[in-house]
């Protein structure tokens, strides 16, 4: 008996290992060889190519693809329609199935709707990357990043608030309370002990 559920339109290889909980919606393929942790969810017309891991909780909203060489840690949200590459130079004529470059996506990430991330970049811990973003290069940690090619605009919570820094490099989420410390161009939640 399977412990997640995938809608019976959906296509699932048969040496896939899918976590508890776990929903698979209609239209979708989960190709061989991929991990997907506990309590994902997989939108309508999603594409997973072999190999692909994606942690606990990691949200995929509708029409996106990730290819082989995509690694999504814990909490990570793929907004509508993003996409990620793995060949920095695809020509159809010229098989590089060998060249994948890898792509890593940090805990709590979010990337926007119909965002595209070039191969061989890591996008840090919390970031949010602005729908229609097209990511070019590695993003911190906490980056609020927007445009062609991205650039970074800000800091960002782990709520997804925009972090306001004052003159001491500190900033509250307008939501959880919680407070962020900027130093030397990094963004670091501040622990109450």
């Amino acid at each position: 008996m399977k412990s997640y559920f995938a809608h019976e339109t959906s296509v699932i290889d048969s040496d896939c290992v899918i976590g508890i909980g776990t929903k698979i919606w209609h239209f979708s393929h989960v190709m061989s060889n991929c991990v997907i942790g506990k309590g994902c969810n997989l939108g309508q017309n999603v594409v997973v190519s072999p190999e692909v891991i994606l942690g606990d909780n990691v949200k995929v909203q509708n029409n996106v693809s990730i290819y082989t060489g995509v690694t999504c840690e814990d909490d990570v949200f793929l907004g509508p329609s993003m996409v990620f590459t793995n060949i920095i130079n695809p020509r159809s004529a010229i098989k590089r199935r060998e060249q994948y470059s890898n792509t890593l996506v940090k805990r709590g990430a979010s990337i926007g709707a119909n965002a595209t991330i070039i191969c061989g970049v890591n996008i840090g811990e919390y970031a949010f990357i602005g729908a229609g973003a097209v990511v070019v290069n590695d993003v911190l940690p906490y980056a609020l990043v927007v445009g062609n090619p991205s650039k970074q605009i800000g800091w960002i919570s782990e709520y997804g608030h925009k972090l306001n820094f004052n003159e001491h490099g500190y900033a509250v989420c307008s939501e959880s309370k919680e407070e962020y410390e900027l130093k030397d161009n990094k963004v670091q939640k501040v622990v109450s002990t």
